[in-house]
């Protein structure tokens, strides 16, 4: 510990910059109509440093600062559902799960326990629950599909998210915004980025909030519960210095008193969850770049303060009972990291990346239960997460080659991880056996990128992953919201998953398509399992069979105007889809009582496609998202045998379009150039739809009305309104 605070205090004595070159891609903050697309853009996340998009090996998918700033979304999670990144299981506005080529984060968005890896400025977010998380300082994203723990260690088994945020060099200038619109909402934002002349010195400070209340399902009645508020703040200082560039960032996001109405419907749950974090970085080269140094060190704070209740529960018999006037779970999570990333050219077109990984975790839980009269509850239970001490090392390298005039890159690259989880004493369970559990493991990637014309490549790579079982996996014993209990499992094994990838690229000016095919395998998937003859319980286990997920994956923009020759009107279109054929779940055959193998909580296919016309005073953009056939074992109390044969029955969601309309306008370009006035409509047709839960509000309700906690089923926001302006300076 105190050698990671010694490296991290002379990164600070070192100076204190910025991100990636690749940060300052973004242009100007009001960007009132999409670019032209590149054709190949630098990219950072798949090595952690700039290079061409076109000599990856693996898939990236980037949503740029003209897609955030054009779009309405209110949470990350409908931004990147928007762009058709992967599977979205909304629990609620403030909590969110996600699965990318059959790795999914875990239901409450806790880090460790993710098969999805978010990142923050290229470092570890400390939360996979991307609902906490506002788009609002982000200049750019970018999405690594399939495995990636040879660059960045546990967790990275289905995909990798890094949100590079603002700074004062992708955002020079100055901006503000407000927007209001349907059920109260209220958002705003102002920042203001730039350089200091002749001083070598940028800066950004940010603020951005919001709020709203209950929204009304598609024709349907108000959603009591799904209100949120949101705050959070951005400060970026970068220097240019002998040694390279330093930059400092802090940071804090958040919302707070958010509903959570849950898979029992209840109105009356709130919740604050925040994410804030400090980063100090140096990035520099040797005037030749023949050498590169990068080091980054990074603290962490993730609070999720859990404020729930639980007035009727199921009893052993399936019948209800009282519950919990009040059930009150709070977890920290704070992390110390070191990034150290040296790299140089060995010889012609050969590059050698090599990386240090040094990480110090503590997860502190408490929980405080209250039960009704009439319900037995008189003791306190565990927390939903045992306290744990995290200690992870990791090593890797990278070696790249590029051949025939640069034509043919070959990489090769191997990372060994090192971690040990020590079980701390945790509240209400004096049983537990307070131990140290070390794992080891080694990844490896390989791949290649041939240019075979002018703007167009073909790829393949293999790449794998792992996930460590954390101390809640080997440990547990909690008892869920709704009753039931859960037991850990000393003797789990590390999740590993195993990707082969082949692709293709074709970039033109003012277009570009990209489409892969691929299979990952992921074994070992730590799930629950049911204690036979036991009610009620369930304990952790290594899935016994493998998560199987072969499919097919399109990106493409294009510049319309620009292939047809018109000059006096811009008209740009994109599409991303996916197309799982075949998504299995090889460990359900051993199950009697499961009616399908296909696996659950994603999409057997999935679209967003959008156009954009306009001219420079006015646009207009009509987005369709697609939400496909989804497979889930509910944990809704839903009747039977109405809406299911029995309580352990995979359902499988029809698919769903919604479609957004979005427009602007710049109502005085003499007098006042930098302001735009905006409006949008989201879901055009009123459409009463749910990403995950089966029983949706109306009057066709499916659910078991004994065990509802206030709510009629759960649906997603129905029609609506928002309207604001932007002021640019």
């Amino acid at each position: 510990m105190r050698q990671l605070l010694l490296a991290g205090s002379a990164l600070v004595v070192l100076a204190a910059p910025g991100l990636t070159p690749a940060a300052a891609q973004g242009g100007p903050s009001d960007v009132r109509l999409p670019p032209v697309t590149m054709l190949d853009e630098l990219v950072v996340t798949a090595t952690r440093r700039p290079e061409p998009r076109s000599t990856l090996a693996g898939t990236v998918q980037v949503i740029d600062e003209a897609t955030i700033r054009a779009s309405t979304a209110q949470n990350l999670t409908d931004l990147l559902a928007e762009n058709a990144v992967g599977f979205f299981s909304e629990w609620t506005p403030a909590q969110t799960s996600i699965n990318i080529r059959g790795g999914s984060s875990d239901g409450q968005g806790r880090d460790f326990r993710s098969q999805v890896l978010v990142l923050v400025n290229g470092r570890r977010a400390g939360t996979a629950n991307l609902s906490k998380l506002s788009p609002a300082e982000v200049a750019r994203i970018e999405v690594i599909r399939g495995p990636a723990s040879v660059v960045y260690g546990s967790q990275a088994i289905g995909g990798v998210i890094n949100l590079i945020l603002r700074d004062g060099l992708n955002s020079p200038g100055g901006q503000a915004e407000i927007r209001t619109g349907s059920w109260g909402l209220l958002e705003g934002r102002v920042g203001q980025g730039g350089v200091l002349p002749e001083s070598g010195v940028d800066y950004y400070l940010g603020v951005a909030g919001g709020r709203r209340d209950s929204y009304r399902a598609g024709g349907g009645g108000e959603q009591g519960g799904t209100q949120w508020n949101r705050l959070g703040a951005l400060g970026a200082l970068g220097v240019q210095t002998g040694l390279g560039r330093v930059a400092t960032t802090v940071r804090t996001d958040g919302t707070y008193d958010a509903g959570f109405r849950g898979s029992a419907w209840n109105t009356t749950n709130s919740e604050d969850r925040s994410n804030a974090s400090a980063d100090v970085t140096l990035d520099g080269a040797t005037p030749d770049d023949r050498f590169r140094w990068f080091g980054q060190f990074y603290a962490v704070r993730d609070q999720d303060n859990l404020r729930w209740r639980s007035p009727v529960q199921r009893s052993a018999a399936g019948l209800p009972v009282p519950g919990t006037d009040s059930d009150r779970n709070n977890r920290t999570l704070d992390i110390l990291g070191l990034r150290l990333q040296p790299s140089m050219r060995l010889w012609q077109g050969a590059d050698l990346v090599t990386g240090l990984d040094l990480e110090h975790a503590t997860l502190r839980s408490t929980r405080t239960r209250i039960g009704l009269p009439g319900s037995g509850i008189t003791s306190q239970v565990p927390p939903f997460d045992n306290d744990q001490t995290e200690q992870t090392l990791g090593l890797f390298s990278e070696l790249s080659q590029r051949l025939l005039d640069d034509r043919l890159t070959l990489r090769a690259g191997v990372r060994q991880s090192w971690g040990e989880t020590q079980l701390d004493a945790t509240d209400n369970q004096p049983l537990l056996r307070l131990r140290s559990a070390s794992y080891d493991a080694t990844t490896w990637s390989a791949g290649a990128s041939l240019r075979v014309a002018e703007g167009a490549v073909l790829r393949a790579n293999a790449a794998t992953g792992f996930r460590a079982p954390t101390a809640t996996d080997l440990a547990a014993d909690f008892t869920a919201l709704g009753g039931g209990r859960t037991f850990g499992n000393p003797d789990l094994k590390p999740e590993t998953s195993v990707q082969y990838e082949l692709g293709s690229a074709l970039f033109r000016p003012g277009w570009r398509a990209d489409l892969a095919l691929f299979q990952n395998t992921i074994s070992d998937r730590i799930t629950t399992s049911p204690r036979q003859g036991v009610a009620n319980t369930s304990d952790y286990v290594n899935n016994p069979g493998d998560i199987v997920v072969r499919g097919v994956e399109l990106q493409w923009q294009g510049d319309v105007a620009r292939a047809l020759g018109i000059t006096d009107w811009r008209w740009t279109t994109f599409a991303n889809a996916s197309w799982n054929f075949d998504m299995v779940d090889e460990g359900a055959q051993l199950s009697p009582t499961v009616n399908t193998r296909t696996a659950q909580r994603m999409y057997r296919y999935q679209a967003a496609f959008g156009t954009t016309v306009g001219q420079p005073r006015w646009d207009v953009t009509v987005t369709g998202i697609l939400r496909g056939p989804m497979y889930y074992d509910t944990e809704e109390n839903l009747l039977i045998p109405e809406a299911e044969p029995y309580r352990s029955f995979i359902h499988r969601k029809d698919p769903v379009w919604v479609w957004n309309l979005r427009g602007s306008f710049q109502p005085m370009p003499d007098a006042a150039p930098g302001l735009r006035v905006f409006g949008a409509i989201n879901n055009v047709f009123d459409t009463n739809y749910h990403p995950i839960f089966i029983a949706t509000a109306g009057d066709s309700f499916q659910g078991d009305a004994r065990f509802a906690n206030g709510g009629r089923g759960n649906s997603a926001p129905g029609r609506e309104f928002t309207a604001g302006l932007r002021v640019s300076f």
